[in-house]
C-alpha cells in the first residue's frame, strides 16, 4: 500500500461515486432495507441518505482508513448511527446471525475473495435477512465482455483491485444464496463499466 492506494485513490472513488447518475440506483437498490445493516464498502458514506428511516445501526466495513475522515459530514447528518467495525469482507467481526441486512454498493467488484466474503454475508445475517446489492460486473455482449476482461489486469492495477468481469448473479448464488429480485440496468458512460447486477438475495432453504 502507499499514497495512491491509500490516499488518491480512495478520494478519486468518493467524488466520482458520489454523481447524482449513481443516487438512483443506491435509492433503489436499498429500498426495503431495515433494522440493524452491516454495509460492505462503506467508503465515503454516499448510502447514508438512501436509507429508509426505519434503519436503526449502519455498521460500516470498510478496508480505506482515509474514508473514515471522508464520511464523516455524512456520518453527522445520518438518521441512523454509523460504527465502524472492521476492513474486509472476508473476516467480518460480527456474531452469527446479527444483522437484519447486508448492503453492498459498487463493492463486490474489489474484494479478493469474494467466495469467502459472500459465506461471511451468509452467516452474519439473521433469519429473514436479506442481500441488497447494485454492482457492475460481466456484459453479456461477447464484445463487451472480450474488452473488460483485456482491461482487467489495468483496472485491478489502478482502480483498487476492481474485476471488471465478474458475473455478480452467479457468484451469489455459487454462495449459496437465491436471487429473490434482479435488475440489468445501465449506467452511462464507458460500456465495459456500464452493466449492472441490482438486486436482492436471501439464504437459500
Amino acid at each position: 500500500m502507499g499514497l495512491y492506494d491509500d490516499h488518491i485513490l480512495p478520494r478519486g472513488i468518493a467524488w466520482s461515486m458520489g454523481g447524482k447518475k449513481f443516487s438512483e440506483h443506491r435509492e433503489r437498490a436499498l429500498r426495503g432495507v431495515s433494522g440493524r445493516v452491516l454495509e460492505l464498502g462503506f467508503g465515503a458514506g454516499n448510502n447514508l441518505p438512501h436509507y429508509p428511516s426505519v434503519v436503526t445501526a449502519v455498521l460500516a466495513l470498510e478496508p480505506a482508513r482515509v474514508n473514515r475522515k471522508l464520511a464523516r459530514k455524512r456520518i453527522a447528518r445520518s438518521r441512523a448511527p454509523v460504527e465502524w467495525v472492521g476492513l474486509r469482507g472476508e473476516e467480518i467481526p460480527l456474531e452469527d446471525s446479527s444483522v437484519d441486512a447486508v448492503t453492498s454498493t459498487w463493492t463486490l467488484c474489489t474484494i479478493p475473495d469474494l467466495s469467502q466474503a459472500l459465506r461471511e454475508v451468509m452467516r452474519v445475517l439473521r433469519p429473514g435477512g436479506a442481500f441488497h446489492f447494485v454492482e457492475h460486473g460481466l456484459s453479456p455482449e461477447p464484445s463487451v465482455a472480450k474488452w473488460q476482461r483485456r482491461l482487467n489486469p489495468l483496472s485491478k492495477r489502478f482502480g483498487g483491485g476492481c474485476h471488471l468481469d465478474r458475473a455478480i448473479d452467479a457468484l451469489i448464488r455459487e454462495a449459496g444464496f437465491t436471487l429473490a429480485e434482479l435488475e440489468h440496468p445501465t449506467l452511462s458512460g464507458p460500456r465495459f463499466v456500464s452493466y449492472l447486477y441490482r438486486g436482492v438475495a436471501v439464504p437459500t432453504g
